[in-house]
């Protein structure tokens, strides 16, 4: 039966389809506000998977159509997903994945389509609630609905739900999704912005010239938000989550089909091989521990079931390889957590607030702009830093834009097997990659200076050893690279990875959390930012949800752990040195507009010249009269630009062109001989034109018959209108 929902909360007002498309889905629905239509369906196999995990997919898809428009390229379909949907589908994953109960292994996929768009439509977030909606609606045996927030920050005041305009002209981009109890997934980044602020200028008078009494001063400025601040700016989204969640499920419930009888499998391991293995196998056991704590690997664990497979005890109450597996699995999760839980320590011996050991190499690759190897521990990111010009931005389209838009700042993030010992495939980067690539970028960017920035940037992060937070290590090589470039920065910035151990009452905060701690804590959370505050935080909660006060105090060790960092990174930045002979370089100066046709010359031939001799790019500015001259080497920079100032320097000659007494005779030196004459160089530096009829009286093939470049001859000035002088000889020649 088709029922149709309306909610009007949290500044948007949102429409809910069901039981009219897609109705073989187990569940479906479309969702309106405003312009914006969706398709989110959710599909379920009734046979569960016989590996022991959650097989869920989501798919968040844009087409063309939805913005009236066409594909683009050579291929009119769509094709692979973009980078912003690829993002959007890990944002639905990472929210929903949790409603799911223990044990349940049926794959399940859910599709998000965008059929119609509005140019100011928050499409993460209303894909976030038309995927929540599907699922819960549908008779998948998920019994909550989660709603996703976003938050801004405008003139101090927090803003729920803000128009696309009003987030990029504020500080904050906070995106929240949580139930009607717990949050579930955080993500915040700073927008870095430039301030301005208006001094009075007292030696003018403002009843003279209103326009020079005011001075516009700009200056950049990051704007990182203090703990403090992220917190009540979490409360707010909360409590807005909480109100839409609950408004959804009190809604919903009457059209929600019967929920499907799935089995769920056990998820505890068997008491009886988990007390064998306590008994006969603890020593083993930690040992694992000790090289778990140096690698993601885990095969110490893998070796352990093998040989327990192998016990006669095993063999005699013929335990399978998934039973002898899940019981190890246990008791290293019990130990790991009692170790610090109980006696304060971790696998490696550090203490739970303790950052691993730091080592930063900077400009290692000499024919490499800028670059930075940045190890903490068993992880180690190698970042390197990549200036272009205009030309070298990432083109993209976004689907609520009108034209084209420009990535000037990119972040590329590459994981190859080889960082955890794995003999894998390497191939285009997956969703992990992307979405650690993009948390580097929303972290790094804030800092950047754009009034001094004048280049394309390109980091490219690759890890080359892994065990915990290589997006971190990524943010801290990646501020350090761009250093090492020599690229504008406000301030440096550092990140780190915190977990969560937790049992009833009693939890342990753990600071620099490797993947040992990542896969059996309770909580991840990344966190990078400046001395003075957050430019971006992630973050997945693995618990039913947490308390703001656990939140804070997690987010109070992650700033003494940032502080930490950033002293050692600010004494490897003041030993970098620059790479002068590789780093490209850029010079920016004015001349008169009406001389930009002059350095461009006749159908480009003039510019086009100088760009190959130089091997330079030149930009040019013809209503400012702005030239900007970028090349690969300084030197070649600077006689680009002296060139061009000579050329501009010519130009203004000619304009200032002397008159000519006609007819009587001067000395002139043929400059350039072509077909059609000679041009000939009179007192004053100006050229004129000496036409081959007048050369001779009797028929020459080409001027330089009877002259040559250098000669000096008698001449008359017969025409002269401006810069243009028609000459003859004033006497015949020899």
């Amino acid at each position: 039966m088709a029922c149709t929902f309306e909610f009007e909360m949290n500044n948007r007002t949102v429409t809910v389809e069901t039981g009219k498309v897609a109705r073989q889905a187990n569940g479906s629905v479309i969702l309106r506000s405003g312009k914006t239509v969706l398709l989110a369906t959710a599909v379920m196999d009734d046979k569960p998977i016989e590996d022991h995990f959650l097989p869920l997919t989501v798919q968040y898809i844009e087409k063309s159509y939805a913005a009236g428009k066409i594909p683009g390229g050579f291929v009119k379909r769509e094709t692979k997903p973009g980078d912003f949907e690829t993002l959007t589908s890990r944002l639905i994953d990472r929210s929903l994945r949790p409603l799911f109960p223990k044990g349940f292994f049926n794959p399940v996929q859910i599709t998000v389509l965008l059929l119609s768009v509005g140019e100011e439509a928050d499409l993460q977030s209303l894909a976030l609630d038309a995927a929540s909606a599907a699922l819960y609606l549908s008779d998948i045996p998920v019994n909550r609905c989660v709603a996703g927030v976003r938050i801004g920050r405008k003139e101090g005041q927090f803003v729920v739900n803000p128009t696309l305009d009003e987030l990029e002209e504020g500080t904050l981009d906070l995106f929240v999704s949580g139930t009607k109890e717990d949050l579930l997934m955080i993500e915040m980044r700073a927008i870095g912005t430039v301030e301005v602020e208006i001094e009075p200028t007292v030696a003018v008078d403002p009843m003279i010239d209103p326009m020079l009494a005011e001075e516009i001063i700009q200056i950049p400025h990051v704007n990182e938000l203090k703990e403090e601040e992220l917190i009540e700016a979490i409360s707010v989204a909360q409590k807005a989550i909480s109100v839409a969640a609950a408004e959804y499920e009190k809604v919903f419930v009457e059209a929600a089909k019967p929920l499907k009888d799935v089995p769920l499998f056990e998820v505890k391991a068997d008491p009886s091989i988990v007390t064998y293995v306590k008994e006969f196998y603890m020593d083993e056991i930690n040992r694992a521990l000790d090289g778990m704590a140096k690698s993601e690997r885990g095969s110490e664990i893998k070796a352990i079931v093998e040989k327990l497979l192998e016990d006669e005890i095993a063999k005699t109450e013929e335990w399978t390889e998934e039973q002898v597996k899940a019981a190890v699995g246990e008791v290293k999760r019990e130990r790991v957590r009692s170790m610090i839980l109980e006696e304060g320590r971790r696998a490696d011996g550090r203490r739970p607030e303790e950052v691993r050991p730091i080592s930063i190499e900077t400009n290692i690759l000499p024919s490499v702009h800028g670059s930075c190897l940045f190890t903490r521990g068993e992880t180690q990111a190698l970042v390197t830093c990549t200036l272009g010009s205009r030309q070298d931005a990432q083109m993209f389209e976004r689907i609520t834009g009108k034209s084209a838009s420009y990535e000037e700042f990119m972040v590329h993030y590459n994981f190859p097997g080889f960082s955890v010992g794995e003999a894998s495939r390497i191939g285009p980067p997956g969703r992990r990659e992307l979405g650690h690539g993009n948390l580097a970028k929303r972290a790094l960017e804030p800092t950047l200076d754009k009034t001094q920035l004048d280049a394309i940037v390109r980091l490219v992060s690759e890890i080359l050893e892994s065990n915990g937070s290589s997006s971190m290590a990524t943010v801290c090589g990646g501020s350090l690279a761009l250093k090492a470039a020599d690229v504008p920065l406000l301030k440096l910035v550092a990140g780190v990875a915190m977990g969560l151990v937790m049992e009833g009452e009693k939890y342990v905060i753990l600071t620099d959390i490797m993947g040992l701690e990542d896969h059996d804590g309770d909580m991840d959370f990344k966190v990078a930012g400046t001395e003075e505050g957050i430019t971006a935080l992630q973050m997945d909660i693995k618990l039913g949800g947490i308390g703001l006060d656990l939140l804070e105090k997690a987010l109070t060790q992650a700033k003494e752990a940032r502080l930490h960092i950033l002293g050692i990174m600010h004494e490897a930045a003041n030993a970098i040195e620059i790479n002068e002979e590789v780093l490209p370089s850029t010079e920016i100066f004015h001349i008169e507009p009406h001389k930009i046709a002059d350095i461009i010359g006749q159908a480009g031939k003039t510019i086009r010249e100088i760009i190959e001799k130089f091997e330079v790019s030149v930009d040019l500015d013809k209503k400012q009269g702005e030239v900007k001259v970028t090349g690969p080497s300084k030197a070649k920079v600077k006689a680009a630009c002296d060139h061009i100032r000579s050329i501009a320097e010519g130009a203004r000659a000619k304009k200032e062109v002397p008159q000519f007494e006609m007819d009587k005779p001067m000395k002139g030196k043929v400059k350039k001989l072509v077909d059609f004459g000679a041009f000939v160089e009179l007192p004053g530096g100006v050229d004129g034109l000496l036409h081959i009829s007048k050369i001779s009286r009797g028929h020459i093939a080409h001027p330089s018959d009877l002259l040559h470049e250098g000669q000096e001859i008698d001449v008359l000035v017969k025409s002269q209108k401006g810069h243009k002088i028609e000459l003859a000889l004033a006497k015949p020649l020899d």
